[in-house]
């Protein structure tokens, strides 16, 4: 095999400074991807993360693990290892610097009261609690306390339209709320340790990269399995994932262009021809971008509720997949 890429890691510490590479090597088609601790007499210890035919779930492996080592303490002697374009520069390090500062520093009461008037909120609205605030969100506010619309304004995620819609109630909440800094919160970039900083911004990776590593794999799982025939319940057992996450992973390989049929054909053998028109039909006069009123609108008022429920939107989910797609075709044929 020839070593086709390498790179050199340096670890300052208390208790002496470390040394590593992290390599990656190709010969007839496969890849080798790894980590070599240098130790004191020249002795090597290696880690093999990765050995096989496909680029791509080699360079998911190389993001994550590398991310793991840097949040270790390792710094590359060469910048770039990551080859994308994330760094954090200008106006979206102040933003990263404000996320990182208030996951440091939130107030744990203020963040669950916060958090409990969005649960309501979301309730009463039928909407997914993300929507009416993430969770970050939150936490800038538990953090920083604003006072005023125009204090709630300087916070990221917070634009207009959300500041008129929930900004008087969230006041409410904060109103009379001691807090020991005030607005505009350019303060925070001289408050935060560069290392904390950096560290933070490292285990931000490595979530991110974990994330990207496991939607690959489930992709792969969800493909391999479309060539073999298996059915959702099969791969429920061998991926973990639930019945509704592999469906959601199914839609979009659909968006990606990836021909799901066999697999959708297969679940739904078992559904009356009938009553799949009948969705069908429900499609087209009501739109496919909600699912709830094709549900009432072929199951009744009653229908949401039960077992019975799940399957029923797992099956309009995959009516719908097809519904789009001839959707598309009838789009590209125009």
């Amino acid at each position: 095999m020839q070593t086709v890429f390498m790179n050199r890691m340096v670890k300052v510490s208390e208790q002496g400074d470390g040394m590593a590479e992290v390599w990656i090597d190709e010969g007839e088609g496969v890849w080798r991807l790894g980590w070599r601790d240098l130790e004191d007499g020249g002795r090597e210890r290696e880690q093999v993360w990765y050995e096989g035919g496909s680029w791509n779930e080699m360079l998911h492996i190389y993001r994550h693990g590398l991310a793991v080592k840097l949040g270790e303490g390792f710094r590359p002697v060469i910048d770039g290892i990551f080859h994308d374009e994330e760094e954090q520069k200008g106006k979206s390090q102040a933003v990263q610097k404000l996320y990182c500062y208030s996951e440091l520093n939130y107030r744990e009461e203020l963040y669950n009261e916060l958090c409990a008037w969005r649960r309501k909120k979301a309730a009463a609205e039928r909407k997914a609690p993300y929507f009416i605030a993430t969770n970050r969100l939150l936490r800038l506010i538990s953090t920083f306390v604003p006072a005023t619309l125009d204090e709630l304004l300087q916070l990221p995620g917070v634009g207009d339209n959300k500041a008129a819609e929930y900004g008087g109630e969230l006041l409410e909440i904060t109103a009379g709320r001691e807090r020991s800094h005030g607005f505009p919160l350019d303060w925070v970039q001289d408050e935060l340790d560069e290392t904390t900083y950096e560290a933070w911004v490292y285990k931000q990776k490595e979530q991110k990269y974990k994330q990207d590593l496991d939607k690959y794999r489930t992709k792969q799982q969800l493909l391999q399995g479309i060539r073999t025939g298996k059915r959702l319940v099969q791969m429920e057992q061998e991926t973990g994932l639930t019945r509704r996450e592999l469906v959601e992973a199914l839609e979009q390989l659909e968006k990606e262009g990836y021909d799901a049929e066999s697999l959708i054909a297969g679940e739904l053998q078992e559904m009356p021809e009938a009553e799949q028109e009948e969705v069908w039909r429900a499609f087209e006069e009501l739109g496919d971008t909600l699912l709830k009123p094709v549900l009432h609108r072929v199951y009744g008022q009653e229908a949401a509720a039960g077992p019975l429920m799940e399957l029923r939107y797992e099956r309009l989910r995959l009516i719908r997949i097809r519904f789009r797609k001839e959707a598309e075709g009838r789009r590209n044929a125009g």
